[in-house]
């Protein structure tokens, strides 16, 4: 099996906050917000943040967007609509039927793209409709533990990250490739 992580990996960007961006244009009362998503964004990728500490410190603001936004369903089929241009173009030249997409990214969003491209394994963060609540971030050691659970007798071949935040799932891979724009590089 291979394995993608889906942001600046098979995607050029960050999906999430791209999708903020976009919906800031629906509600621009969101735009106070912009500076701690970037800012999260930024420690994140610098390996400045835990888990616990990423859900403690922006969970509850997640959690009132998602609330206030239940049509958000709609809105992503939409955002798809005008972002799979953003979908790099190696990945169709090296697909395969059995590839898992492994993501920060909320399922609800990869549910909608992984279906376009033809991905039938996907996993991400998830959110309880109800609350908003996010239940996992599926972020660093955590994606392994999402991937163990979800596929125990699976062994990951290759894998292809933006990121050393996936030393864990690289660990566990046989082969690993670093992608950094349009360029692949073996790491593992």
């Amino acid at each position: 099996m291979n394995v993608y992580d889906f942001d600046n990996t098979i995607y050029d960007g960050e999906s999430v906050v791209d999708f903020f961006l976009y919906y800031c244009k629906k509600d621009k009362s969101l735009i106070k917000f912009l500076p701690s998503l970037v800012l999260a964004l930024i420690k994140y990728k610098q390996g400045k943040v835990t888990v616990e500490e990423a859900l403690n410190k922006y969970g509850k603001q997640f959690s009132k967007f998602y609330k206030k936004n239940i049509g958000i369903g709609d809105d992503l089929v939409i955002f798809w609509d005008t972002h799979m241009h953003k979908i790099k173009p190696f990945y169709k030249d090296i697909q395969s039927d059995d590839d898992l997409i492994i993501s920060g990214s909320p399922e609800i969003s990869l549910d909608i793209i992984c279906k376009r491209l033809g991905i039938k394994k996907y996993i991400g963060s998830l959110i309880d409709n109800e609350s908003g609540e996010i239940t996992r971030l599926c972020i660093r050691e955590k994606k392994v533990e999402a991937f163990l659970k979800e596929y125990p007798d699976c062994e990951i071949e290759s894998f292809y990250t933006d990121s050393v935040n996936d030393t864990p799932l690289i660990e566990i891979s046989k082969n690993a490739y670093l992608v950094k724009g349009n360029k692949i590089t073996k790491i593992k």
